[in-house]
């Protein structure tokens, strides 16, 4: 294979993995910060952090994944990123860890205190991750300070701009309603009924900032500045988020979550096709851009990690397809089937 055709080969691989990442623990980042405002008594919230208790250790491999693949792939990339926004991966890192803490250790106390105090970990490492991944990755497509040593010039708060801002929000509003999805499929009795009618109320917030971050996109040209454009993606994204509303009035969850989950997986395509060939776009001079091509590991690496992925992505997916059907069924409030 041509080493082109490689470097190419992994930005693709990269982004699924990013969007593997975002279809799945977003879910899981909307059922945290619903946690403590959905549950109003102990065996409800038990029964919400149950609908993702089994999974949400394993989604977050696909976070893992990504950041090692990049390391691997694109070095220049990994080592300009994660050095430009280190106090932003930090507190994702920070997130990361309470929310694991607090789904382990939130039942071993039946303290009332403990309990809340746990919960309330969840959704706030919840948000926290949830917006600054979407704070990151509008960053990204907006472009950062970036010198010709391939060197991130700003700071924390070059990346809290208005358009990062913005991503964030529309980011924690989109996984909040993709969470909410997921719950009407896994609870039943009062506890759905609660999550159905919120459910309408998350789609207006999503939709409204998701619309606003796409005029916001468009005006400042950032769809047209690069090579591919994305043509019907961010469309088809739009069109999913909308027919989700639709079929949530009409109690149709499943696809519902299915609309949802394809808007997460067309707005992420639509990120990676501006950006390409670029993987990180420099505001000061765009030949200062990191791209797929001065920004990768070497020809042999890259083949390397292609036979290594030929053979265990297949076997990671097989395992994580059959977890969730495993645990398919609808979540009871009976507090003996109960694990977390």
């Amino acid at each position: 294979m041509s080493y082109e055709f490689l470097q190419i080969l992994w930005f693709v691989l990269i982004a699924v993995l990013w969007i593997g990442f975002f279809f799945l623990e977003g879910f899981d980042f909307g059922v945290g910060m619903l946690l403590p405002f959905l549950g109003k008594k102990d065996v409800e919230r038990r029964s919400i952090i149950n609908a993702v208790g089994p999974t949400w250790d394993g989604n977050e491999v696909w976070l893992l994944t990504a950041g090692g693949a990049t390391f691997a792939a694109f070095p220049h990339w990994y080592a300009t990123m994660f050095s430009g926004f280190y106090l932003a991966l930090f507190l994702l890192l920070i997130g990361l860890i309470i929310r694991g803490i607090s789904f382990e250790y939130r039942s071993k106390d039946a303290s009332p205190k403990w309990r809340n105090t746990f919960d309330w970990m969840i959704a706030v490492g919840s948000f926290l991750c949830a917006l600054l991944l979407g704070t990151a990755f509008a960053n990204l497509a907006r472009g950062v300070p970036i010198d010709a040593n391939k060197m991130f010039t700003g700071n924390l708060f070059t990346l809290l701009n208005p358009y990062g801002l913005l991503g964030g929000l529309t980011t924690v509003a989109i996984f909040l309603l993709h969470g909410a999805n997921f719950l009407s499929l896994k609870l039943d009795g009062k506890l759905h009924e609660r999550v159905a009618k919120l459910t309408q109320k998350l789609w207006v917030v999503a939709t409204v900032l998701y619309l606003g971050l796409g005029v916001f996109t468009y005006i400042t040209g950032f769809y047209a500045r690069n090579k591919i454009d994305p043509g019907i993606a961010p469309i088809a994204a739009v069109a999913f988020l909308l027919a989700s509303g639709y079929l949530i009035t009409q109690k149709r969850e499943g696809w519902a979550f299915v609309m949802v989950g394809l808007n997460i997986v067309f707005t992420q395509i639509t990120f990676f096709l501006m950006i390409f060939p670029n993987v990180m776009i420099s505001t000061i001079d765009p030949a200062f851009s990191l791209t797929i091509y001065n920004a990768s590991s070497s020809h042999y690496t890259l083949t390397v990690m292609s036979v290594i992925a030929l053979i265990f992505v297949p076997i990671v997916l097989a395992y994580q397809g059959w977890t969730y059907y495993m645990f398919r069924k609808r979540i009871s409030n009976d507090k003996k089937n109960l694990v977390y």
